[in-house]
């Protein structure tokens, strides 16, 4: 395993990093600015002129779709090269969907080029990758405990031609942007299969279809995340060409694990990017503040937390590099254990940095003057999305029990 950076990595580092400074940093206040301005107008799910506007400079300057490794149209990095852009782009909230590089659309799109047909491709990956329209992916439900996705009750019946969806989903991430165009829409297709992991499909429902309604927009934590945002959505007799099927019947969890494995890790890698930003903030913070006569950065607690939040932050990355580099030369079914490592390994640390930035900056901390709420939000949410802790910790076990010698040891 040779983690080192490639010469085109560095360089790709090197001009990620100057138009975060130019151009990202400072339109922050923009953003957040113009989308309060949306919402004393009472709408503020709407797309940002900000963001649109970065987004022209981030294709004019060659940093578009750099997630994506297998379509002329993407960067052709690996996991393991476009790991540290990620963590750059992971440093700023608004910086994933600035380069085309954000969730739900990079799994949508990877599922659209793994999986789609030429008309998928041509209708619906084309224009998410040229970031003129957003997708959602639904597969979350209000009703049952979907950390246990073959609990999903929704169901896709074929009728002639069609297929008819109905079922209730939440946190259906990107539903309310009105650029959303089409979402991904896991359900059952045979629900009384022997098989419990054949009883799902994943069909192509565009947003307009009749009977598609967004009942409601979530909050974490009290933030909606607008124009963004995540929602609960009604399928009633919702009705789409056969042809929307993506694989075939009885394929969706054979696609959910084609998608999740590089979701999750492109998680990963955004997390340790805000939690480093975290870190600095903290470090700036500890030595300009006076507490009892001496700056907090003299005082033994706050240096034992930042020695501990650079080893945490030091060995998270390194697993995630390991994942990135096992799923380049293995593929992404081999590297579901190291995968599923990372995904409770990152969000713990980057939550408890984090929390320690909060700590010391104090009543400030919780404010959202700092953006150290927002972070501690967004992060503390990925120990659930994308299957909680307690799962993947059970799908590591598994694995190490499998994987042990049998014999008795002498």
């Amino acid at each position: 395993m040779d983690f080192a950076y490639s010469e085109r990595v560095r360089a790709l580092q090197a001009r990620l990093l100057a138009f975060m400074d130019e151009h990202i940093y400072p339109s922050e206040p923009q953003f957040f600015a113009e989308v309060e301005a949306n919402r004393r107008r009472g709408n503020p799910w709407q797309p940002t002129r900000v963001v649109e506007d970065l987004k022209a400079k981030a294709r004019a300057a060659e940093l578009w779709n750099l997630w994506l490794p297998e379509s002329p149209q993407g960067a052709g990095l690996t996991n393991h090269e476009y790991a540290p852009l990620c963590e750059i782009m992971g440093r700023s909230h608004i910086a994933p969907e600035v380069f085309n590089c954000s969730a739900p659309d990079t799994g949508n799109m990877e599922v659209l080029v793994r999986y789609g047909t030429a008309e998928h491709k041509q209708r619906w990956l084309e224009p998410l990758l040229a970031g003129e329209i957003r997708s959602a992916f639904a597969m979350t439900e209000p009703a049952v405990a979907s950390s246990d996705a073959t609990n999903i009750e929704a169901r896709i019946t074929r009728d002639g031609d069609h297929y008819v969806i109905n079922g209730r989903k939440w946190w259906t991430s990107g539903a309310g942007d009105p650029r959303c165009r089409i979402l991904i829409f896991m359900g059952k297709t045979a629900p009384d299969a022997a098989d419990r992991h054949r009883q799902q499909s994943m069909i192509l429902v565009p947003m307009d279809t009749p009977g598609v309604k967004v009942l409601r927009h979530l909050t974490v934590f009290g933030y909606d995340d607008a124009p963004h945002g995540h929602s609960e959505v009604d399928f009633a007799n919702v009705r789409v060409p056969a042809t929307n099927l993506l694989l075939g019947e009885g394929r969706g969890f054979e696609i959910a694990q084609g998608r999740l494995g590089p979701g999750r890790i492109h998680h990963c890698m955004r997390i340790l990017g805000e939690a480093e930003r975290s870190l600095e903030a903290m470090c700036r913070r500890a030595t300009s503040r006076v507490a009892f006569g001496r700056p907090l950065a003299e005082q033994g607690v706050w240096r034992e937390r930042i020695a501990n939040a650079r080893i945490m932050l030091d060995q998270a990355r390194l697993l995630v590099l390991h994942a990135a580099w096992k799923m380049d030369v293995a593929g992404n079914k081999a590297a579901q254990k190291e995968i599923a490592m990372i995904k409770v390994v990152v969000p713990n640390a980057g939550c408890q940095v984090i929390d320690w930035a909060i700590q010391l900056f104090g009543a400030a901390g919780i404010a959202d003057d700092f953006g150290l709420a927002y972070a501690y939000a967004k992060t503390r949410t990925l120990r659930i999305a994308d299957g909680p802790d307690e799962v993947h910790r059970n799908a590591i076990a598994k694995a190490e029990i499998g994987a042990t010698p049998s014999r008795r040891e002498h």
